[in-house]
């Protein structure tokens, strides 16, 4: 398969926002991508106070011009995160779209995202929205995918069900900020991707330096072994890579890691709603 992850630099505009978005994937299509991946909160400025303002439920008019944008172009969709309005409450949304446009997963981000540093960052999403509280697989004709939202990759156990349920390539729509990337983006990556032998990417907006949160960039694909296959800086780009995710298997007969795990001793209680 080949993976196109569209590094975009947002406004202050929703609709301009999808339409950036529809063009780019029109690109990635026509430069041969089967799967394409959106940037976190790519909708909107990521402000925690925007949330409220730009968030629309299932189906309204983002949903359907993305569900629209995978069908008209023939690829699988992961539509970065959005935010999004159901029962009165917020949530930071990731929807996944087959070749005929027919949403196959959805991902409500399950670890908010709250900092604090002197000097730097202070920025808390739970002002605004409420957790998630699913693991997210899904089947293509590829294999299964997970997917995530950035700070949930700071939590082994959410990869590690993935893992269990058979994902061989998980997706991170995400938005590292200027701390958090320099000195995390890559590391997280290839931690959890040599964790559980499988592909790891993540599609971040590009670095937008007038913004109230300065996204680092560097979108990234990352192998089982924890190698950097491609990255991008901090610019505007797609970045494309071809993924054999039945090379996960060569991987892990090599090097016999989660077969080696003491399940008599320790495993994981997956608890799901």
């Amino acid at each position: 398969m080949k993976l196109a992850l569209i590094q975009m630099k947002g406004t202050v505009e929703n609709d301009e926002n999808i339409a950036i978005a529809v063009q780019q994937i029109k690109e990635a299509a026509d430069n041969g991508a089967d799967f394409v991946v959106l940037p976190e909160m790519f909708s909107c400025p990521y402000k925690t106070s925007n949330f409220p303002v730009y968030a629309q439920r299932d189906g309204d008019r983002n949903w359907q011009a993305l569900s629209k944008a995978a069908s008209e172009n023939g690829v699988y969709l992961v539509a970065g995160s959005m935010p999004e309005v159901s029962d009165g409450k917020i949530y930071n949304t990731a929807y996944a779209f087959d070749r005929q446009g027919n949403q196959i997963g959805k991902h409500r981000k399950m670890h908010l995202f709250d900092c604090d540093i002197p000097g730097g960052a202070f920025f808390h999403e739970s002002e605004t929205l409420t957790a998630g509280d699913s693991v997210t697989t899904f089947e293509t004709e590829f294999g299964t995918m997970g997917l995530m939202i950035c700070f949930d990759i700071r939590f082994p156990e959410l990869s590690r069900l993935m893992c269990e349920d058979g994902a061989k390539l998980v997706i991170v729509p995400a938005a590292f900020n200027m701390t958090s990337g320099p000195n995390w983006w890559e590391i997280m990556f290839r931690t959890r991707a040599c964790d559980n032998q499988f592909y790891m990417a993540g599609c971040a907006p590009a670095r937008d330096v007038d913004a109230s949160y300065v996204a680092y960039g560097h979108s990234i694909v990352v192998d089982p072994f924890g190698k950097v296959l491609s990255e991008l800086d901090e610019k505007p780009g797609i970045l494309y890579q071809e993924l054999d995710l039945a090379e996960t298997e060569k991987f892990r007969s090599q090097y016999k890691i989660l077969k080696s795990r003491r399940l008599d001793i320790y495993s994981l209680k997956d608890i799901r709603h």
